[in-house]
Order: C-alpha cells, then sequence, then structure tokens
C-alpha cells in the first residue's frame, strides 16, 4: 500500500512540473527564463502580466474563447444527447446506418479535411466568423459525444419512460423532465472532454479566424512564439492566463462527476 501511495505521489509531481514551469517562468525576466528555467525568479516580474493583457487584448480575445467553448459545447450536449436519445428508441437499420455514418467520422483525420473545410465554409460565407466556428466545432465534436451518450442511454430503463408517457408527458417533456437528469454523469464527461479540446484548440482557429478581433486565447499566445524570436517569458504568463479559467472549470464540475458516479452506484 505505501509502495502505491508513493508511486502516485511520483505521478502527481510529474503532472505537476509543467504547470510550475508555466506559472514560475511567467513571472521570470527573458534572461532568467534561458538561463534558469526550473528555478525560482530572483525578483517576481508580475508586469509581464500587465504587458500581456494589453498588448494581447486579453480581456476581448477572453471573452471570444468564453463565446467560442460555451455555444460550441451547449450544441454539442443538446444535438448529440437528442439525437442519442432517437436512435436508442427508435431500433432499425435506418437508426444503425445513421450512427455508423456519424461515427466514421472519428476515424478521418482533420488535416485531410482542413483544405476543403476553409473551402466549404467560405462558400457558405461563415468563414472568419465566431458563429462559424462554432458551427464546425459541432461537427467535429458530436460523433464522440454521440458515442457516448449512445452506450450510457441503453443502460437507462424503458419503463421510466413509458411510465411518464401514461402520465401524460410528450416527447419533450419525457426527454427534459425524465431522461436528462440521469445523463448528468456523462453529460459532465462530455462538457469537460470538449470544453477542454474546444478552449485550448488551436489549428481550427488558425485556418478560419483571420480577423485579429476573432483571435481565441491559444491564437493569441501565439505571437510570442515566432521563427526567429520567442518571448518566452510574456509566452508563459499568456499560457498562465488561459490555463486559469479552464483548471477552475474543471474542479468545480469535478465534483458533479463524483456525485454521478455516487449516485449510480447506489442506484444500482
Amino acid at each position: 500500500m505505501l509502495l502505491v501511495e508513493i508511486v502516485m505521489i511520483v505521478v502527481a509531481i510529474l503532472f505537476f512540473v509543467p504547470i510550475y514551469m508555466t506559472v514560475i517562468n511567467g513571472l521570470k525576466t527573458y534572461g532568467e527564463v534561458v538561463t534558469s528555467t526550473m528555478a525560482l525568479p530572483d525578483v517576481f516580474q508580475f508586469q509581464n502580466y500587465a504587458i500581456v493583457w494589453n498588448q494581447l487584448n486579453f480581456l476581448g480575445v477572453f471573452m471570444n474563447s468564453i463565446t467560442i467553448t460555451v455555444f460550441s459545447v451547449s450544441g454539442i450536449l443538446l444535438i448529440s444527447s437528442m439525437a442519442a436519445y432517437q436512435l436508442v428508441r427508435r431500433p432499425g437499420w435506418l437508426s444503425n446506418v445513421i450512427f455508423l455514418a456519424i461515427l466514421s467520422a472519428l476515424v478521418i483525420p482533420f488535416q485531410t479535411m482542413m483544405i476543403p473545410l476553409v473551402k466549404v465554409a467560405k462558400d457558405l460565407g461563415i468563414i472568419n466568423t465566431i458563429y462559424g466556428i462554432i458551427i464546425m466545432y459541432w461537427g467535429f465534436g458530436i460523433p464522440l459525444a454521440l458515442f457516448l451518450y449512445h452506450g450510457f442511454i441503453k443502460s437507462i430503463p424503458r419503463e421510466l419512460e413509458e411510465a411518464a408517457s401514461i402520465d401524460g408527458s410528450g416527447p419533450f417533456g419525457i426527454f427534459f423532465r425524465i431522461l436528462l437528469p440521469l445523463l448528468s454523469p456523462i453529460t459532465t464527461t462530455v462538457a469537460i472532454l470538449h470544453t477542454l479540446w474546444i478552449w485550448n484548440d488551436f489549428l481550427l482557429p488558425l485556418i478560419t479566424l483571420s480577423s485579429p478581433a476573432n483571435r481565441t486565447i491559444p491564437l493569441a499566445a501565439a505571437v510570442y512564439f515566432g521563427q526567429y524570436t520567442n518571448e518566452w517569458h510574456l509566452g508563459m504568463a499568456a499560457l498562465t492566463l488561459a490555463i486559469v479559467p479552464v483548471m477552475i472549470f474543471f474542479l468545480f464540475m469535478q465534483r458533479y462527476i463524483i456525485q454521478g458516479i455516487t449516485a449510480g452506484a447506489v442506484k444500482g
């Protein structure tokens, strides 16, 4: 038992090291970052954060990231959960074909779709727009979410829905009042996975958001990492500012995962 605890402590330290390096180097001068990456700074350079805040228009790019993440994740959760419910509760060859067709998107590398994606988005007039990239995230995020919801809904007894139907609830009432609360464990898991992905995503915003006014945090922070010069101290400060909101979100949502697992265990 002691050996297991020691191994877990070592693993925790290994996971903590990148966070430590990011935060500490964001409080150094450029010279200190280059010469002593792991050491504490001689003087904490809090002005790095003020410089990053002003240079990147951080409040603006932060709101862009928040808007894109919230609406993208919300749409993925709603569309995939409702689609999975219909596919599970209406079995047949057509449902199987639709399910497999959507899942097939998981095996297609994103790099093979970049050029066609940009061309189609340009033809539709949604290139370089906030709502356009939200729609794209729906398309890329729904297959995995649908797969997870599909398996979870299979474990929910149909009798609950039949009882609600006898009481006079319609399809939407059954879904939102009966089924959706039971999906809270998987909904939390899907929300966390997709929030982390969308918040930290760099490639899709890079190829679809060319206007500085629409930049997300990862895209804006990239200005500090160039081919010939790297402002490591400012880049680390920008990454620290980007990490804080998503860490708060994860810590807040973690207790809901635990509650969902506990409720499922008691129910079982």
